[in-house]
Protein backbone atom coordinates (compact mmCIF):
# COMPACT_ATOMS: atom_id res chain seq x y z
CA UNK A 1 0.00 0.00 0.00
CA UNK A 2 1.30 3.41 -0.66
CA UNK A 3 1.88 6.19 1.89
CA UNK A 4 -0.59 9.13 1.44
CA UNK A 5 1.36 12.13 1.40
CA UNK A 6 0.63 16.01 1.86
CA UNK A 7 2.31 18.75 1.15
CA UNK A 8 0.68 21.77 2.73
CA UNK A 9 2.65 24.80 1.00
CA UNK A 10 3.41 23.01 -1.98
CA UNK A 11 3.98 26.42 -4.15
CA UNK A 12 7.17 27.43 -2.59
CA UNK A 13 10.44 26.60 -3.27
CA UNK A 14 10.88 23.89 -0.51
CA UNK A 15 7.34 22.64 -1.30
CA UNK A 16 8.08 22.60 -4.89
CA UNK A 17 11.47 20.50 -5.02
CA UNK A 18 9.49 18.25 -2.39
CA UNK A 19 6.80 17.99 -5.34
CA UNK A 20 9.72 17.50 -7.76
CA UNK A 21 11.59 14.95 -5.87
CA UNK A 22 8.50 12.29 -5.57
CA UNK A 23 8.34 11.65 -9.24
CA UNK A 24 10.91 9.47 -8.70
CA UNK A 25 8.82 7.25 -6.16
CA UNK A 26 6.50 4.69 -6.56
CA UNK A 27 6.00 4.13 -3.14
CA UNK A 28 4.20 7.17 -2.38
CA UNK A 29 0.64 8.54 -3.48
CA UNK A 30 0.50 12.69 -3.41
CA UNK A 31 -3.04 14.29 -2.14
CA UNK A 32 -3.14 17.36 -4.18
CA UNK A 33 -5.35 20.33 -3.33
CA UNK A 34 -7.27 22.95 -5.68
CA UNK A 35 -5.35 25.76 -6.42
CA UNK A 36 -8.24 28.04 -5.31
CA UNK A 37 -8.26 26.00 -1.85
CA UNK A 38 -4.51 26.40 -1.22
CA UNK A 39 -5.67 28.43 1.88
CA UNK A 40 -8.93 26.85 2.62
CA UNK A 41 -8.44 25.64 6.09
CA UNK A 42 -11.34 22.94 5.93
CA UNK A 43 -9.70 21.49 2.65
CA UNK A 44 -6.68 21.89 4.35
CA UNK A 45 -7.78 20.24 7.56
CA UNK A 46 -9.20 17.07 5.35
CA UNK A 47 -5.85 16.62 3.10
CA UNK A 48 -3.52 16.63 6.44
CA UNK A 49 -6.01 13.92 8.21
CA UNK A 50 -6.50 12.00 5.29
CA UNK A 51 -2.39 11.44 4.43
CA UNK A 52 0.17 9.12 6.64
CA UNK A 53 2.39 12.14 5.88
CA UNK A 54 2.34 16.11 5.39
CA UNK A 55 4.88 18.19 4.80
CA UNK A 56 4.72 21.87 6.38
CA UNK A 57 6.20 24.35 3.90
CA UNK A 58 4.63 27.37 5.12
CA UNK A 59 5.52 30.59 6.96
CA UNK A 60 5.89 29.98 10.91
CA UNK A 61 1.97 31.16 11.83
CA UNK A 62 0.67 29.02 8.86
CA UNK A 63 2.58 25.66 9.87
CA UNK A 64 1.01 26.13 13.68
CA UNK A 65 -2.29 26.54 12.68
CA UNK A 66 -1.39 23.72 10.32
CA UNK A 67 -0.53 21.68 13.62
CA UNK A 68 -3.83 22.58 15.43
CA UNK A 69 -6.01 21.15 12.84
CA UNK A 70 -4.57 17.39 13.20
CA UNK A 71 -7.57 15.29 14.64
CA UNK A 72 -6.15 12.03 15.09
CA UNK A 73 -2.85 9.58 16.29
CA UNK A 74 -1.74 8.92 13.22
CA UNK A 75 -0.53 11.23 10.61
CA UNK A 76 2.92 12.56 11.16
CA UNK A 77 4.26 16.43 10.38
CA UNK A 78 7.38 17.30 9.33
CA UNK A 79 7.59 21.14 9.15
CA UNK A 80 10.65 23.01 7.55
CA UNK A 81 9.27 26.54 9.08
CA UNK A 82 11.27 27.74 11.89
CA UNK A 83 7.43 27.38 13.84
CA UNK A 84 8.61 24.12 16.28
CA UNK A 85 12.28 23.55 16.03
CA UNK A 86 13.12 24.28 19.61
CA UNK A 87 9.75 22.46 20.93
CA UNK A 88 9.55 19.86 23.56
CA UNK A 89 8.07 17.03 21.99
CA UNK A 90 9.39 17.86 18.25
CA UNK A 91 12.54 15.62 17.27
CA UNK A 92 14.93 17.90 15.69
CA UNK A 93 15.25 16.78 11.91
CA UNK A 94 19.02 15.27 12.04
CA UNK A 95 19.87 12.22 12.47
CA UNK A 96 23.56 11.91 12.66
CA UNK A 97 23.72 13.99 15.28
CA UNK A 98 23.15 11.08 17.80
CA UNK A 99 21.33 7.85 17.90
CA UNK A 100 18.73 9.67 20.72
CA UNK A 101 18.15 12.32 17.49
CA UNK A 102 17.59 9.09 14.68
CA UNK A 103 15.08 7.42 17.45
CA UNK A 104 12.99 10.23 17.97
CA UNK A 105 12.40 10.92 14.27
CA UNK A 106 12.27 7.31 13.39
CA UNK A 107 9.48 7.56 16.20
CA UNK A 108 8.29 10.35 16.13
CA UNK A 109 4.89 12.20 15.37
CA UNK A 110 6.10 15.44 15.06
CA UNK A 111 9.27 16.57 13.23
CA UNK A 112 11.41 19.59 12.21
CA UNK A 113 13.29 19.82 9.77
CA UNK A 114 16.63 22.26 10.63
CA UNK A 115 17.44 25.27 9.18
CA UNK A 116 19.45 25.36 6.18
CA UNK A 117 22.17 28.14 8.07
CA UNK A 118 21.48 25.78 10.92
CA UNK A 119 22.34 22.80 9.40
CA UNK A 120 25.66 23.56 8.67
CA UNK A 121 26.57 25.36 11.89
CA UNK A 122 25.22 22.51 13.98
CA UNK A 123 27.14 19.89 11.91
CA UNK A 124 30.15 21.83 13.04
CA UNK A 125 29.44 22.64 16.39
CA UNK A 126 27.57 20.03 17.69
CA UNK A 127 30.38 17.50 17.76
CA UNK A 128 32.50 19.75 19.43
CA UNK A 129 30.39 20.28 22.44
CA UNK A 130 29.11 16.82 22.67
CA UNK A 131 32.84 15.59 22.11
CA UNK A 132 34.19 17.68 24.77
CA UNK A 133 36.98 19.49 22.13
CA UNK A 134 35.02 22.65 22.61
CA UNK A 135 33.55 24.34 25.83
CA UNK A 136 29.71 25.48 25.66
CA UNK A 137 30.50 28.73 26.76
CA UNK A 138 33.04 29.68 23.98
CA UNK A 139 32.05 32.99 21.76
CA UNK A 140 31.39 30.94 18.89
CA UNK A 141 31.54 32.98 15.72
CA UNK A 142 30.27 31.88 12.44
CA UNK A 143 29.57 33.66 8.64
CA UNK A 144 27.89 31.63 6.16
CA UNK A 145 27.26 32.17 2.19
CA UNK A 146 24.16 31.13 0.44
CA UNK A 147 22.72 31.51 -2.76
CA UNK A 148 19.46 33.17 -3.18
CA UNK A 149 17.07 30.85 -3.76
CA UNK A 150 17.32 30.66 0.22
CA UNK A 151 14.90 33.77 0.05
CA UNK A 152 12.11 32.30 -1.28
CA UNK A 153 9.83 33.48 -4.07
CA UNK A 154 10.79 37.73 -3.10
CA UNK A 155 14.02 37.30 -3.38
CA UNK A 156 14.42 34.50 -6.36
CA UNK A 157 12.57 37.23 -8.42
CA UNK A 158 14.72 40.54 -7.43
CA UNK A 159 17.82 37.82 -8.51
CA UNK A 160 16.64 37.02 -11.39
CA UNK A 161 14.48 40.13 -12.88
CA UNK A 162 16.41 41.40 -15.96
CA UNK A 163 16.10 45.06 -14.61
CA UNK A 164 17.80 44.24 -11.10
CA UNK A 165 19.77 46.82 -9.25
CA UNK A 166 23.37 46.92 -8.77
CA UNK A 167 23.71 45.69 -5.27
CA UNK A 168 22.11 42.23 -6.10
CA UNK A 169 25.55 41.97 -8.52
CA UNK A 170 27.51 41.71 -5.31
CA UNK A 171 27.68 39.42 -1.92
CA UNK A 172 25.03 41.51 0.64
CA UNK A 173 25.56 40.32 4.32
CA UNK A 174 22.17 40.37 6.28
CA UNK A 175 20.70 40.29 9.88
CA UNK A 176 22.77 43.30 11.05
CA UNK A 177 21.19 43.16 14.06
CA UNK A 178 21.91 39.61 15.01
CA UNK A 179 18.77 38.77 15.24
CA UNK A 180 18.58 36.31 12.79
CA UNK A 181 15.76 33.04 13.22
CA UNK A 182 17.68 30.58 13.12
CA UNK A 183 20.09 31.68 15.92
CA UNK A 184 17.67 30.10 18.55
CA UNK A 185 17.93 26.27 17.06
CA UNK A 186 21.67 27.31 16.42
CA UNK A 187 22.30 27.61 20.24
CA UNK A 188 19.95 25.35 21.69
CA UNK A 189 20.83 22.11 19.46
CA UNK A 190 24.71 22.91 19.40
CA UNK A 191 24.37 22.79 23.04
CA UNK A 192 25.86 26.38 23.58
CA UNK A 193 25.27 28.59 26.58
CA UNK A 194 25.66 32.20 24.66
CA UNK A 195 24.11 32.56 21.73
CA UNK A 196 26.74 32.97 18.62
CA UNK A 197 27.52 35.68 16.65
CA UNK A 198 26.60 34.66 12.95
CA UNK A 199 26.71 36.60 9.83
CA UNK A 200 25.06 35.51 6.81
CA UNK A 201 25.62 36.35 3.35
CA UNK A 202 23.50 35.81 0.43
CA UNK A 203 25.52 36.43 -2.98
CA UNK A 204 23.81 36.72 -6.98
CA UNK A 205 24.17 32.38 -7.33
CA UNK A 206 20.82 30.03 -7.54
CA UNK A 207 21.64 27.86 -4.69
CA UNK A 208 24.50 26.24 -2.71
CA UNK A 209 26.07 26.97 0.70
CA UNK A 210 29.03 27.34 2.80
CA UNK A 211 29.14 27.74 6.40
CA UNK A 212 32.55 28.52 8.51
CA UNK A 213 33.55 28.56 12.09
CA UNK A 214 36.35 29.63 12.94
CA UNK A 215 38.05 28.61 16.22
CA UNK A 216 41.26 29.59 18.54
CA UNK A 217 43.13 26.34 19.51
CA UNK A 218 44.50 27.88 22.88
CA UNK A 219 40.94 28.11 23.40
CA UNK A 220 40.17 24.42 23.13
CA UNK A 221 41.56 20.75 24.62
CA UNK A 222 44.47 20.25 22.86
CA UNK A 223 42.84 20.21 19.37
CA UNK A 224 45.08 20.83 16.20
CA UNK A 225 44.27 20.38 12.70
CA UNK A 226 44.76 16.77 12.25
CA UNK A 227 43.33 15.88 15.34
CA UNK A 228 39.87 17.93 14.75
CA UNK A 229 39.77 16.44 11.43
CA UNK A 230 39.80 12.94 12.92
CA UNK A 231 37.86 13.21 15.26
CA UNK A 232 34.78 14.29 12.38
CA UNK A 233 35.47 11.60 10.71
CA UNK A 234 34.83 9.15 13.22
CA UNK A 235 31.94 11.38 14.80
CA UNK A 236 30.35 10.88 11.03
CA UNK A 237 31.94 7.50 10.02
CA UNK A 238 29.08 5.53 8.21
CA UNK A 239 27.02 8.64 7.53
CA UNK A 240 25.29 8.54 4.20
CA UNK A 241 24.69 11.91 3.70
CA UNK A 242 27.78 13.46 5.24
CA UNK A 243 31.63 13.03 4.13
CA UNK A 244 34.93 14.99 6.00
CA UNK A 245 37.67 15.41 3.43
CA UNK A 246 40.90 14.11 3.55
CA UNK A 247 44.01 16.72 4.36
CA UNK A 248 44.63 16.32 0.60
CA UNK A 249 41.10 16.74 -0.72
CA UNK A 250 41.63 18.30 -4.12
CA UNK A 251 39.15 21.52 -3.40
CA UNK A 252 40.26 22.60 -0.18
CA UNK A 253 43.75 21.81 -1.40
CA UNK A 254 43.34 24.86 -3.60
CA UNK A 255 42.81 27.46 -1.24
CA UNK A 256 39.06 27.98 -2.15
CA UNK A 257 35.49 26.58 -1.38
CA UNK A 258 33.10 27.23 -3.77
CA UNK A 259 29.21 28.26 -2.68
CA UNK A 260 27.88 26.28 -5.07
CA UNK A 261 29.79 23.78 -5.76
CA UNK A 262 27.14 21.32 -4.03
CA UNK A 263 23.92 22.83 -5.71
CA UNK A 264 21.52 19.96 -6.74
CA UNK A 265 23.72 17.26 -4.04
CA UNK A 266 21.58 16.10 -0.77
CA UNK A 267 24.23 15.51 1.51
CA UNK A 268 27.14 17.76 3.17
CA UNK A 269 30.43 18.05 2.88
CA UNK A 270 33.14 19.32 5.63
CA UNK A 271 36.73 20.42 5.66
CA UNK A 272 38.84 21.03 8.40
CA UNK A 273 41.63 23.46 7.42
CA UNK A 274 43.69 25.98 9.17
CA UNK A 275 47.34 26.05 11.36
CA UNK A 276 48.39 25.35 14.79
CA UNK A 277 46.69 28.78 15.78
CA UNK A 278 43.54 29.25 14.42
CA UNK A 279 41.15 26.10 12.80
CA UNK A 280 38.34 27.03 10.29
CA UNK A 281 35.42 24.52 10.50
CA UNK A 282 33.74 24.60 7.25
CA UNK A 283 30.49 22.67 5.72
CA UNK A 284 29.73 22.45 1.89
CA UNK A 285 26.02 21.99 0.69
CA UNK A 286 22.93 23.16 -1.14
CA UNK A 287 20.57 25.04 0.93
CA UNK A 288 17.98 23.44 -0.69
CA UNK A 289 18.70 19.88 -0.33
CA UNK A 290 20.49 18.81 3.09
CA UNK A 291 19.79 22.07 3.97
CA UNK A 292 15.99 21.83 3.44
CA UNK A 293 13.65 19.77 0.84
CA UNK A 294 16.25 17.22 1.19
CA UNK A 295 16.99 16.75 4.85
CA UNK A 296 12.66 16.83 4.93
CA UNK A 297 13.06 13.55 2.40
CA UNK A 298 15.49 11.70 5.05
CA UNK A 299 13.42 12.37 7.43
CA UNK A 300 10.64 11.02 5.89
CA UNK A 301 12.46 7.96 4.67
CA UNK A 302 13.59 7.22 8.07
CA UNK A 303 10.08 7.05 9.56
CA UNK A 304 9.02 5.03 6.81
CA UNK A 305 12.14 2.68 7.34
CA UNK A 306 13.01 2.26 3.44
CA UNK A 307 16.46 3.68 2.26
CA UNK A 308 17.35 6.86 3.76
CA UNK A 309 18.51 8.46 0.52
CA UNK A 310 15.90 7.17 -1.40
CA UNK A 311 14.77 9.08 -4.23
CA UNK A 312 17.65 11.57 -2.74
CA UNK A 313 20.99 12.36 -5.18
CA UNK A 314 24.07 10.94 -3.28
Amino acid sequence: MKTKVFIDGSEGTTGLRIHERFSRRDDIELLSISAELRKDPEERKRLINASDITFLCLPDAAAMESVSLVENDHVVIIDTSTAHRTNEGWAYGFPELSNDHRSAIKNGKRIAVPGCHATGFISLVYPMVAGGLMPADYPVSAFSLTGYSGGGKKMIAAYEAEDKTQDLFAPREYALTQQHKHLKEMKKIAGLTRTPLFSPIVDDYYSGMVVTVPLYTDMLKGATVDSVREFFKEFYKDQKFITVADADDEIASTGFISGNQLSGYDGLKIYITGNEERILLTSQFDNLGKGASGAAMQCMNIVLGCDEAKGLNL
